[in-house]
């Protein structure tokens, strides 16, 4: 029975038999329709050009329906050159304004051939949701081409639109926004699963777009994580921020992009490090700064600077929670400061680069007074940024620490379990738990760290579980015994370099694991699976994105330049329509030529499982919530006929 307040509320929607009438069809029409098709990516570390193409062709989808659709009208050539249309029109228009003989008679062989395409990719939505998404230049326009039909008025009408947007010089901006369009509704509902940030250039650039994407969710990664924190304040999350970012040389992100002003910190470097070549500090350069060029030996000195007060903050940090188990980590007090040697518990080694005129050997994790002024300084280049306080708040709205949606659970990192299988117990801020209840909690206590940090605690100290979540053992976002970040930066013995994954990684192989984790977030183990990020698959080396017998995927497939030569391809799609579930396996992104020119690889589309029955929105959240309204304007319309409720 529904509430009578509830059907007082509505009333006001539909005061009449006739309108709640009219709604309930209208409902009842979507429940039938096929369901829309979602796409899961991971790890996109900041690779924008390469994300956005793979979101413009729908991940190969685009140029299916291109060959469908023209299959022996069209040769292979002027397929592959309208797929070429529709993910990067500004660029295809610009090359055929210099190679087409009739450049108006190629606009409207263009726009004839998108119609067709958009026709496609709507066709299993309603009127009113393809209204919505149209864009708002010339929404009327193509709404109109989208259902005129072939008789010989509608004809001659069609025909004359095309021609009048021709003479008026619209037809370039049509066809861009026609593309757009295209795109847009080919992805109904987008799932970033975990890492925006860090490596490549611009995931500025990327959480721009999102933030104008019309339905996207994010389940947070590792490297999410950090700038969440970072974006609290926090020094510990800053100073990796930072480090990670001047090492891969991503200048223009920082300080153009965020607008970050890091001559604070290159201040202080380059005097502090004059005479020191910090060789062991020069920055990977995946892409060159068009911006903001800093000099690589610069660039150096200021990756050693951040990494030393990285390891400063993160020991006072650990000091103050021993609830985080992470004394193993304190190594700056394990330096033999005049031998140039480290004490670990495999032994002792000597060190590359033991030049630290910054570290007292009586008190080495306290900042020096320059340190600490220049990470004051910094600190409010984050906390006050108000860019990257918009995408982070967008990302704490859309986003969490594990989704689950239309059956299917997604989370980036791991769940905490022992070797044998069991959910592992874990103790933050004194509260013990493990499972769905230790995630949970995680997301709960993540979000009251940026929304209400404690005024009374040290600066930055509410990010302190960011900070944590980013690299301790128990973290289901980290899923390593330890990050051996001075290692890598201070010794030359590769073994003292390595982190070991947990046990979740090897128990994800058995089936039985899998339903284990599906049951325990209430999900059903027959029909559900789980989609995972984190771990780059080497495709290569023969490792498979299918865990489980089919129960898991892990879609990190090395989006990031950086991981390339280690997978062998460059990243994953996974694709649930209402007919399959796929796996779009990607080819490395080939950037825009200056002549104009692009090569665009199709990915390797694998259907992973078939639906035994198409999937139509009913059998969706959306159909459920869809029919909890059409029961209500039931009610409403009962409350009427039987006189509870009265007709206006």
């Amino acid at each position: 029975m529904v509430d009578k307040n509830l059907l007082k509320n509505l009333s006001k929607k539909y005061p009449n038999i006739e309108s709640a009438t009219e709604e309930i069809v209208n409902l009842s029409a979507i429940l039938s329709l096929p369901k829309g098709t979602e796409y899961f990516l991971s790890d996109l570390h900041g690779e924008h050009e390469a994300f956005i193409h793979m979101l413009k062709s729908a991940s190969g989808v685009i140029k299916n329906k291109i060959d469908e659709i023209f299959g022996p009208d069209l040769t292979s050539e002027e397929r592959d050159d309208l797929a070429s249309l529709v993910y990067n029109a500004k660029a295809e228009i610009k090359r055929r304004k210099k190679s087409e003989i009739d450049f108006d008679r190629w606009c409207k062989e263009s726009i004839v051939r998108l119609v067709l395409i958009l026709k496609s990719v709507t066709n299993k939505y309603t009127q009113s949701k393809v209204r919505k998404r149209l864009p708002k230049n010339y929404a009327y326009v193509i709404d109109e081409l989208l259902h005129a039909s072939d008789t010989d008025n509608m004809g001659n009408y069609y025909t004359q639109i095309i021609n009048t947007l021709i003479e008026y010089k619209a037809a370039e901006g049509f066809i861009e926004e026609m593309t757009e369009c295209i795109s847009n509704l080919a992805v109904d509902k987008l799932h970033i699963i975990g890492d925006i940030w860090d490596r490549g250039s611009h995931p500025d650039r990327i959480m721009d777009y999102l933030m104008g994407f019309h339905d996207v969710d994010f389940q947070w990664g590792n490297h999410d994580i950090v700038w969440m924190g970072a974006a609290t304040g926090n020094w510990a999350c800053i100073t990796n921020v930072l480090r990670m970012n001047i090492s891969y040389n991503n200048f223009d992100m920082l300080e153009v992009g965020y607008g970050i002003n890091l001559r604070p910190l290159a201040t202080m470097a380059a005097e502090i490090y004059e005479n020191d070549p910090c060789e062991y500090f020069m920055p990977k350069v995946i892409e060159e700064n068009k911006y903001d060029p800093v000099e690589y030996a610069l660039a150096a000195k200021m990756n050693k600077a951040i990494s030393i007060c990285q390891f400063k903050v993160e020991g006072q940090r650990i000091k103050a929670h021993p609830e985080y188990h992470l004394d193993h980590r304190l190594l700056l007090d394990k330096i033999d400061y005049e031998k140039g040697t480290i004490h670990l518990p495999m032994g002792e080694y000597p060190l590359r680069d033991a030049n630290f005129p910054t570290i007292d050997p009586a008190d080495p994790y306290k900042l020096t007074p320059e340190e600490e002024a220049m990470l004051d300084a910094i600190e409010a280049g984050f906390t006050q940024n108000e860019k990257l306080q918009k995408h982070i708040r967008f990302l704490f709205a859309n986003g969490a620490l594990y989704t689950i949606c239309n059956g299917n659970l997604m989370f980036h990192g791991c769940i905490p379990m022992d070797a044998d299988g069991e959910f592992e117990s874990c103790t933050i801020n004194g509260f013990t738990a493990k499972g769905k209840e230790y995630m949970d909690y995680l997301d709960d206590q993540v979000r009251k760290a940026y929304y209400n940090p404690d005024e009374s605690e040290e600066t930055g100290r509410s990010g302190d579980l960011m900070w944590y979540l980013w690299l301790g053992a128990k973290s289901p976002l980290f899923g390593k015994d330890q990050m051996t970040t001075f290692e890598r930066c201070f010794i030359a013995d590769k073994k003292t370099h390595k982190e070991h994954t947990v046990p979740y990684y090897k128990l994800i192989e058995n089936r039985e694991i899998c339903e284990k984790i599906l049951v325990e977030f209430g999900l059903d183990p027959k029909t559900s699976i789980i989609l995972n990020g984190h771990v780059p698959v080497k495709i290569k080396d023969g490792e498979s994105p299918v865990k489980g017998g089919g129960k898991l995927f892990i879609i990190d497939g090395g989006m990031s330049k950086a991981y390339q030569k280690q997978t062998g391809i460059a990243g994953y799609t996974f694709i649930i329509n209402s007919r399959y579930m796929a796996l779009a396996e990607h080819k490395p992104y080939s950037p825009l030529q200056p002549d104009g020119t692009q090569v665009f690889h199709s990915p390797l589309i694998t259907i992973v499982n078939n639906m035994s029955k198409r999937m139509l929105v009913g059998d969706t959240d959306l159909g459920q919530e869809l029919k909890r309204e059409r029961e209500e304007l039931s009610e409403l319309v009962a409350a009427y006929r039987n006189g509870t409720m009265k007709e206006k």
